[in-house]
């Protein structure tokens, strides 16, 4: 079932007076299996409709097992249905449950606001600038209101209304992103002991690289974790402007919507093209995170009886085995050298290099 059909039918189905062997609870608990083709491989999808009674506001919740497994502590992304069932909220959200048992109910959920609030100033102000700071779930029970309180960012869409599949998978994409440079804007605070960070760390520290919201630009830029800054340089997206710049010079229309690297339509073709750089002579790693990544946005970013041809892009030239191996899967492979771009015969005889 697709991501977008997965959530509307939840809405559409759910009546929390209904027991919890209805159809709507079946397939909340059934999330787990129906979201996980769209969220990392580490990561966790559960679904809840309450605990022997229906809940106000079911929800379909991403976990981070480093960070959580429980919507009741730290942070995560969800699908938060609004009590009347009209809408639906897309938010990056903290759990109050733990907290509040320490600082109590009212003085949890100030804290977590507060903390929303220095997680956000620690994004890129474009990042987030087409997102909501609140969420309204239509009712006045508690558990909603906390979700209220824990909400960091948010899009709501209006159940009736939903976007097509790609936008929804490419807005989850963006949520999970999100999270993860939140959980580091999080540590980051808690060591430099700022005073709105209270909720633990995770349970495992793992070192992240920061991610990156617009790869338009290649030019330094500073990136402000809020107390520290580092200076850094856009090696993926050099490679991805310089190869656009190449392709528009040979007539093809450019774009680059969210998540793919870049997209390239001539003559009734189109062609989403997947950047990898080599890092440290680690062909094989780019080379298998390409040909993952390609099929995984050819399935899921496309309607089922669209042509897409399948482009991956290096900054240097794989081995001879991996090359036979795209063309064998009819992946076309394009790669940097020096002032030109050098190709398989696929990408060739495709005007791509």
């Amino acid at each position: 079932m697709e991501l977008r059909e997965f959530v509307r039918l939840v809405g559409e189905k759910y009546d929390r007076t209904l027991p919890m062997s209805s159809e709507a609870q079946q397939l909340l608990r059934q999330a787990g299996k129906e979201v996980i083709k769209w969220i990392p491989g580490t990561y966790i999808a559960e679904g809840s409709g309450g605990k022997g009674v229906g809940a106000t506001c079911p929800w379909i919740a991403i976990f981070n097992p480093e960070e959580t497994e429980t919507a009741r502590r730290g942070m995560y992304v969800v699908y938060l249905y609004a009590a009347d069932m009209k809408s639906v909220a897309l938010s990056l959200n903290q759990g109050v449950t733990e907290i509040g048992e320490t600082l109590g109910r009212p003085k949890a959920r100030q804290a977590l606001r507060a903390q929303a609030a220095a997680i956000r100033d620690a994004f890129a102000p474009e990042a987030i600038r087409d997102l909501d700071d609140h969420i309204d779930l239509r009712t006045k029970a508690p558990l909603p209101v906390d979700y209220e309180y824990g909400n960091i960012v948010a899009r709501t869409y209006q159940l009736d209304q939903l976007p097509d599949q790609a936008e929804m998978v490419a807005d989850l994409h963006r949520f999970i992103q999100l999270y993860d440079l939140s959980l580091e804007a999080r540590e980051e605070g808690a060591q430099q002991g700022h005073s709105a960070i209270v909720t633990p760390r995770r349970r495992q520290q793992k070192k992240k690289k920061p991610l990156i919201f617009k790869p338009k630009d290649d030019s330094e830029y500073r990136q402000l974790i809020r107390v520290r800054e580092a200076l850094k340089k856009r090696t993926h997206e050099t490679l991805v402007n310089s190869y656009a710049y190449f392709l528009e010079q040979r007539g093809f229309f450019i774009a680059s919507p969210h998540p793919r690297d870049l997209t390239a339509d001539r003559g009734g073709l189109h062609y989403l093209v997947e950047a990898k750089i080599i890092r440290g002579g680690d062909a094989e790693g780019a080379a298998r995170e390409a040909f993952a990544q390609l099929f995984f946005y050819g399935h899921f970013l496309y309607d089922r009886s669209a042509i897409v041809s399948k482009v991956a892009l290096f900054n240097e030239k794989l081995g001879d085995a991996h090359l036979e191996f795209f063309e064998q899967m009819g992946i076309a492979v394009v790669w940097a050298d020096g002032e030109h771009w050098g190709g398989t015969p696929t990408a060739i005889a495709s005007h791509l290099c």
